[in-house]
Formats: structure tokens, sequence, C-alpha cells
């Protein structure tokens, strides 16, 4: 039984190659594009589980990619880890802020994309625990739907914002530290920087626009999702 399906989006042939042989192994279904371009057609056209796209491409590069897929409505929540030669922080924050739920660095060990692609797929089609429907002020989270509107207007969160939204707002008023953060939402056998749940987060507030004032910064311990008794007035 498959896995899960897998695009791949990468111009180097080898990689691909090396790319499919262990995903196979591993049970997954593996598609492929040598460029942006086409890339981007095959994931409109029959949407994966989760996509891997290097930054570096012709054409269309990674970081327009992964712009034009998290503002396409058909592949805006399809999970999506970045491959990467650039070592600069800027450059990993940069595929953050753009939509991306994790990175991996080359060269990398066909172990180490297995362990992340697993793990993002385990975080964003775990069960949900929390209540169908939470809402708080103008701000509605659905859990069984997974969608989020504020004020009435729909909100498209990229799988790892939707996850950390969610267990915000099922812990109203508990103050989490960064590495809370990336136990309780993203998942322990995650390998995860203070600093990328700091980029999720800011990219969570200012897509709730109005709304991403219930999450709060508490200086010199991490964040908080505001509880009803100290929410901001509609």
């Amino acid at each position: 039984m498959a896995r899960g399906r897998i695009l791949v989006i990468d111009d180097e042939k080898d990689l691909i190659e090396l790319v499919r042989y262990n995903l196979e192994k591993e049970g997954f279904v593996v598609r492929s594009a040598q460029d942006g371009e086409s890339g981007l057609e095959a994931a409109r056209k029959e949407p994966p589980d989760i996509i891997l796209v290097d930054l570096m491409l012709p054409g269309i590069d990674g970081l327009d990619v992964c712009r034009s897929l998290r503002s396409d409505s058909r592949t805006a929540r399809i999970p999506l880890i970045m491959l990467t030669a650039k070592t600069a922080e800027a450059d990993r924050i940069l595929g953050l802020e753009l939509g991306a739920d994790d990175y991996v660095t080359k060269p990398f060990s066909p172990r180490e994309l297995i362990a992340r692609i697993k793990a993002v797929l385990r975080r964003t089609s775990s069960p949900q625990t929390a209540p169908d429907v939470i809402r708080r002020g103008s701000l509605t989270i659905d859990m069984a739907r997974r969608t989020v509107t504020c004020a009435g207007e729909p909100i498209v969160l990229t799988a790892t914002e939707f996850r950390l939204l969610q267990y915000f707002a099922s812990h109203s008023g508990h103050v989490f530290s960064r590495a809370q953060l990336i136990d309780g939402a993203m998942g322990r056998d995650v390998t995860v920087e203070d600093r990328t749940i700091d980029v999720h987060i800011t990219g969570l507030r200012k897509k709730l626009g109005d709304c991403g004032d219930w999450i709060e910064t508490v200086r010199g311990f991490g964040y908080r999702f505001r509880d009803d008794e100290a929410a901001p007035e509609d």
C-alpha cells in the first residue's frame, strides 16, 4: 500500500533518480518535474500529498514556485519541503515565509529526507483532538473542514500554519516557549530551529490580519493565544 504521493521538482536528473529510488523503496509514489513551470502544472493537474522543490530552478525559480503554489486554492494546503544548496539563513527564512513547511539543505542523505517527509506528513495529517469548531471573536477555525475565517473572510493557511493556529486556539491563555510549540504543534521528532517557529508565527499573524491580534508575544517566554477575558473587542 502506497504511503503517499510525492512530487519532486528539481533540475538535477541524478538527484531525482536517487530520491525516487529511496522513496519508492519506502512505498511512496513519486512523480517528478525538472523546471518550475512543469512542476506547477503537475501539482495542479494531480495534487500530490507533499511537494519537494529545489530553490534553484531554470525559468521559474523555486521561490516563485512556492508563491504560486500557496496562492492557488488547489495547492495552497499541500505540505511543501524546500531542497536547497543555499546555506544562508536568509534564503531559508524567505522560503519559510513563502509557506514552505520545512527545508533540507543539499547535500542530504536519503534517510534524512525520508525522515523529514514522514514527519511533515504526520503532523499535517494527524487526528484532531480539538473541538470541531473554535470561535474567538471574529475568528472561526473549523477543524473538520480545515478552514479559517476572520470576520467571515476565508483565510488560506499552509498545513503548518493551520497546525500552529489549532494548537494555540486549543490552549487559550497558555504561554508556550518555542521548544514547546515545536513539540506540541509540529512533533517531537522534527528538527526545527527556534527561528523557524518565529517565521511561521509572523506569517500566520500576517495572514490572519485583524485576527492576528489573538496571538501575542510574551517577552522572555514565547507566545500565547489570548483567552476570552483578554481578547480584543470586535
